[in-house]
Parts: structure tokens; sequence; C-alpha cells
């Protein structure tokens, strides 16, 4: 199945595995996050310079169509990333047009980063519900009235990378301010790094990130494999009662907060040995934890891989960290829940000591998933409750809802699965 267009795949796909032994290799497609921060880059340089290992998602190719469109109307699908980067993007560029997205997208706010834009000077208004997309751009060269913001620190790092790309191209540069706890900080870091190898300096102190007017530098650029995609596999190999299995791309030195992932799957019994472009994973033979503790704060789109796994082994899982769940291609702590109680797992917000005024959420999973029955897990047009939940027909049989969502990220996904021995059957 190598369709990009997700309605070309069956309406139900089910998974079968004859055993828990695991072993073979798998390329992994390069990273949607740097994709598209590299072609973003590449389009504020003005060069057309060489990107190769260009991830081959719905994301990225829409980023790619987009940038490249003449056309007075842009749609962005349910490319989260995509909408907010192109938004500071057109923003800047002056070029007059809409911006739209899917129905689901039209649910996902955009205020913040347009409040920014505007005090910036942008000129940037909402066509149908304040603070949430379609937007015009009216188009034409604005002034820069101010160089400085304030944001506060806890909004999608998405925003903030999308305003700091087009910070050196603003004739006044940025002087970015965050307030309180920065969320999904290895993004941001992502961001910076990246715009460092094509020649733009920054200065980081304390809460304030500065960015002087200066020029992109055109210079050849690599993308690396996708840590989150290599996420599936951690816990496929958790599940399994025998894992060896190669996942080429990757390295140890990466600009991926999710290659955390490496460290912490030690706790679920899997050990991650780094070769030459490649990791290979081992199943632990020790025995199993009684429980599992993570802050994802830094890598959100994580957690539900680890959410269906902790329940797949039995482990209870203590998560916090996931405060910007509620607002992804679905609110992904309901689709958990309700998901994982399928398998009699349960996953609900711990209670909070009273005593404090205010205390970060913390989510826990309890119990061991059993099988009835072949279970049927929707997917809410949400990729990674697709890939999530996956790795659970290493226990039993399972029944993926529109499995075509998995386009948005890794179209490879469900035959890469097959070449390591899983069964895929139309439904």
């Amino acid at each position: 199945m190598t369709a990009l267009n997700r309605f070309d795949y069956p309406s139900k796909l089910e998974l079968h595995r004859k055993d828990r032994r695991i072993s073979g290799t798998v390329t992994l497609d390069g990273s949607k996050s740097i994709s598209n921060r590299a072609l973003i880059l590449r389009a504020l340089s003005g060069k057309d310079f060489p990107i190769t290992g260009l991830g081959t998602s719905k994301d990225v190719s829409t980023m790619q169509a987009l940038l490249a469109s003449q056309e007075e109307v842009l749609d962005a699908g349910a490319a989260g990333t995509t909408f907010r980067f192109l938004t500071a993007f057109l923003a800047w560029s002056g070029k007059p047009c809409t911006l739209t997205g899917s129905e689901r997208m039209k649910q996902r706010p955009i205020g913040p980063l347009v409040a920014a834009l505007r005090t910036l000077g942008a000129r940037i208004e909402y066509l149908e519900n304040e603070g949430y997309p379609p937007l015009r751009f009216s188009g034409g060269q604005w002034e820069q009235v101010t160089r400085t913001l304030t944001l506060p620190a806890s909004v999608s790092s998405q925003y903030l990378s999308a305003l700091l790309m087009i910070a050196p191209r603003l004739p006044l540069g940025l002087e970015l301010n965050l307030e309180g706890e920065l969320v999904s900080r290895p993004y941001l870091e992502m961001t910076l790094r990246m715009m460092v190898f094509f020649g733009v300096n920054h200065t980081w102190q304390g809460q304030t990130i500065t960015v002087e007017p200066q020029a992109y530098e055109d210079r050849p650029f690599q993308v690396e494999a996708d840590w989150s995609a290599a996420s599936y596999y951690y816990s496929i190999a958790a599940l399994s009662e025998h894992c060896d299995l190669k996942l080429f791309g990757l390295h140890r030195e990466s600009l991926q907060g999710d290659a955390a992932i490496a460290q912490f799957m030690v706790k679920l019994g899997v050990h991650t040995e780094f070769g030459e472009n490649h990791i290979r994973l081992i199943k632990n033979s020790g025995p199993q934890p009684s429980e599992f503790e993570y802050d994802f704060i830094n890598c959100p789109d994580l957690a539900q891989t680890v959410m269906a796994c902790c329940g797949g082994l039995g482990v209870t899982g203590k998560f916090t960290g996931l405060q910007t769940l509620f607002i992804k291609e679905t609110d992904r702590i309901a689709a958990m829940q309700t998901e994982l109680k399928k398998i009699a797992v349960r996953f609900n917000e711990a209670p909070r000591d009273s005593t404090l005024l205010a205390q970060e959420a913390n989510f826990i999973v309890e119990g061991r998933a059993r099988f009835w029955t072949t279970p049927e897990f929707a997917t809410y047009e949400d990729h990674r409750m697709a890939m999530a939940m996956a790795p659970l027909a290493m226990l039993h049989n399972i029944v993926i809802k529109d499995p075509g969502v998995v386009i948005k990220s890794y179209p490879a996904f469900w035959s890469d699965l097959e070449s390591l021995g899983f069964e895929t059957l139309p439904v």
C-alpha cells in the first residue's frame, strides 16, 4: 500500500501476527518536522538549494505543493504544521491569498500566531470564526511596527517556530519574549539549530530569543529519518517475546526531541544499539517493571504509542506533560480513553492534590489488555491513533478503522509492517 490518497485504502484493515518473535530491517521515511522546516527555510532564502531525504508524507507533499502554488486559495487540508508555518510565511511574503484547511483544521486555534503577526504589522483577516482558520492575507508589503513580541511559553512550539523562521527576513528582526514554562522545547531547538545550519545566528538569554535581520545561506541539506515513526517499532519490540530489528536512517545525535525514546524505552524492556546510519532494537529478557513514569512535555507525539504499549504489557503508566494533546488532529486524551477501554485498559486523569492551587494534570494507564473478540480501533482522522494501536497486533488480531490516515506522516507504514511478517487484510 503506497498510495498517497487516503481513500485508496480499505475502510478497515485487520492485522494478524503468527507469533511474537520479530526480526528484520526497516528504512524509515524522512522526518516530517525537519522536512517542513527545511522547505520553509529554503523558500525564505530565495534560493533553490537541494534537500535530500525529504519525507514522503501527505503533510510534506502538501507543503511543497502550496509553496509552489500560484493559486489564490491554498488548502492545507489536515496538515497542522503546514498551516502554521505557512501562516507566518504568507504574512511575510506579501502574497494576497486565502489559507484554509479541513473541517478539523477550522476547529484548531491559530489566534495566538495571527495576533503576534498583526502586532508586527501584518494584515490578516479571519474569514469565518475569530481565532480559527481560514485566513485571508491582504498582500503587499507591510511596515514592521515593532521587533518585540511577548507570548506565553505554553503556546504551541509551532507558533514560535513559525515566527522565528521569518525573523531574519524581517526589516527589524525579532525579539521574542517567552512567559512561563516552555512547551515542547526540543522542537524550538530544532528550528534554531536548522536556522544556524543555514547561516542565521541568534541569542537565547533567559526567556528571550533574539534574531537580527540577516540572510539565509545556500547550503545542501540532508533530512534525518523520523524518530516519531521509530516509536511504533519500539512498542512492537516491547510487546514481543524476542526482537532483533534494525531501523535505518537514525543517529544518536539528532535534531529531534523524539529521539528520547531510545532512553526511556529501556524501562519497558527495549535496548537500543547505535550503528552506522541505523539503530538495532533488542528485547531484554529481564523482569518486566510494574510501573512506568515519564513527562512527555518535550515529546508529546510519543505519548499515545507508550500508552497503548503500557496497556498491552499490563504496566501501570503514569504520564505528565500531555497538555498539547487536547488540540491535535483530535482530542488525543479522549480518543485514547475510548479506544483503550475496548481492551479493558483504563486511561484516566489522576486525582489532584487539593492542597495545590495549580498543578499539572497527571494521567494513569491501568490494567492489562484483554481480548474477548477482535477489537476495532477508531482513528479519529488522526494518523498517530492508527499507528499507536497497531503494535497491539503482537498480542491478538485487531482491526484499524480508516487505515489511510497514516499518509499524513508515514505512507509506507502498513507495507513496512507486512515486511516484518504482519498480515494486513482488508475488512
